[in-house]
């Protein structure tokens, strides 16, 4: 759904010198044509989504995992279509396993048993959501889980055969790295819970134990975080990230921030579940200050649902607190700006940021990085970049990994394994890389990494080793 003033999906707000940049013949993120005489931009659809229904239409049916109207592929020479049109060809490559929950709502809907343009209930930051979000909470569905992040299920997918493959590749005298790699790079979240099962049943062992005794080094990572699987692998990489001296603040952004409500409340629940303690315990007692309050709102899971709609009032308020938070007033209301970029979808983030930049001429992370620094600045520009477009976001994470001196490595295993679970999603990722970079994601691997290590990364991002 496409609307005036708003850029496609995948498209942030013009900036001076601001994150995103596109070299000719036409600048990423440049300004859209004006929207015609009192009309405003609608919600951001969801893939696939039909032309603009009236005000307060119910939202349309849409394909489930389909791409944004408006917005060309990755790398496509052609000039951006008019707003409204229908994309000239999908956005990235088709899902081939799942896809993506779909939006709802047409923008400019009211929020349900609530008057267009209501003010909404006065609310402390950092408090448990207002009156406005219950209501939505109630009349718009959750954001389902990430594969693998919902309850255990029983899928009709025998994993017997690999199962004993891999107990083939590690007994005996040696190991066979291409035939652990074969076997569990390309699965999903649900298939590698099966095998890690039927290894149990069928040899009376454990998979990870057993892969830590066999092979070591960035591969033995690599290997152990896609043998646990996205859930348990998260709750690890929080512990390790918050054990001895100092905390790893990236490794916390990357697994907490931009999540759903269901991902966070499973992450806390088997986080508890493995190391006996909450997860609110711990990220307290490592953060400090502001910087754990805010963290603290992110495990509240008050976020709004991806299918709560865009309502331009409501946006509207968010804008003018956001500048009397920053721009407005000397000093900085930081709780006001983290739970207004914490509580807001991305389709809510991407309709303030552009908003924010038409009322006052200056880019939402321009302000960010003046009012702000260290760990929360870096948190903050995390959720508005993930909000603008996650696909060129993620891109940019891959190569913060690897740029500068040396590769961090832990980070780059961590984000490749996070982004393969999807292959949609390490489609777009690596067309988004290309895009910004204009070198693909396997040649930038294949330069920082080598051996079996080399191998199973470029395998978790589709490439045949």
């Amino acid at each position: 759904m496409s609307y005036g003033g708003y850029p496609p999906y995948g498209q942030p707000p013009p900036q001076q010198g601001g994150y995103y940049q596109q070299p000719p013949p036409q600048q990423y993120g440049a300004p859209p044509p004006p929207p015609p005489q009192g009309h405003y931009p609608p919600q951001q659809g969801g893939y696939g989504a039909p032309p603009p229904q009236p005000y307060g239409a119910p939202p349309p049916a849409q394909p489930y995992g389909a791409p944004p109207p408006g917005q060309p592929p990755y790398g496509a020479p052609s000039p951006q279509p008019p707003y409204g049109a229908p994309p000239q060809q999908p956005y990235g490559a088709p899902p081939p396993h799942g896809q993506y929950p779909p939006q709802q709502g047409a923008y400019g809907a009211p929020p349900p048993q609530q008057p267009y343009g209501a003010p909404p209930p006065q609310q402390g930051y950092g408090q448990p959501p207002p009156q406005q979000y219950q209501q939505y909470a109630q009349h718009y569905p959750p954001t389902p889980p990430s594969p693998g992040y919902g309850p255990p299920q029983i899928i009709a997918w025998n994993g017997d055969a690999d199962a004993n493959g891999l107990r083939s590749a590690m007994k005996g005298f040696g190991t066979d790295e291409r035939a652990l790699i074969r076997i569990l790079a390309n699965k999903d979240p649900l298939q590698i819970a099966t095998i890690r099962n039927a290894y149990t049943r069928l040899h009376r062992r454990d998979l990870e134990k057993d892969i830590k005794s066999e092979v070591s080094g960035w591969f033995e990572t690599g290997l152990i975080a896609i043998a646990r699987g996205p859930l348990l692998h998260d709750v690890h990489l929080l512990h390790d990230a918050m054990a001895g001296l100092g905390t790893k603040e990236k490794v916390l952004d990357d697994v907490l921030l931009g999540r759903s409500n269901a991902d966070i409340n499973a992450i806390k629940s088997e986080y508890q579940r493995v190391f006996r303690r909450r997860l609110e315990d711990d990220v307290r007692g490592d953060l400090s200050m502001k910087t754990e309050r805010h963290f603290m709102i992110v495990l509240q899971a008050v976020r709004a649902e991806d299918s709560v709609p865009v309502v331009k009032a409501e946006i509207d308020r968010d804008v003018a607190d956001l500048y009397d938070a920053t721009e407005g007033k000397i000093g900085t209301d930081e709780m006001k700006v983290c739970s207004i970029l914490t509580t807001r979808n991305d389709n809510q983030l991407r309709a303030i940021a552009y908003e924010y930049q038409q009322k006052y001429a200056r880019s939402l992370e321009d302000v960010i990085r003046k009012e702000f620094s260290g760990h929360m600045e870096d948190a903050l520009l995390f959720q508005l970049r993930n909000g603008l477009d996650k696909y060129m976001h993620r891109a940019a994470l891959l190569e913060d990994a690897m740029a500068g001196a040396g590769t961090k490595d832990h980070l780059l295993v961590s984000r490749v394994v996070r982004y393969h679970w999807d292959r949609n999603e390490m489609n777009n990722v690596r067309a988004a890389y290309e895009k910004r970079y204009r070198r693909t994601l396997t040649s930038r691997i294949r330069g920082e990494t080598s051996g079996d290590y080399e191998k199973l990364m470029l395998a978790c991002i589709g490439e045949n080793v």
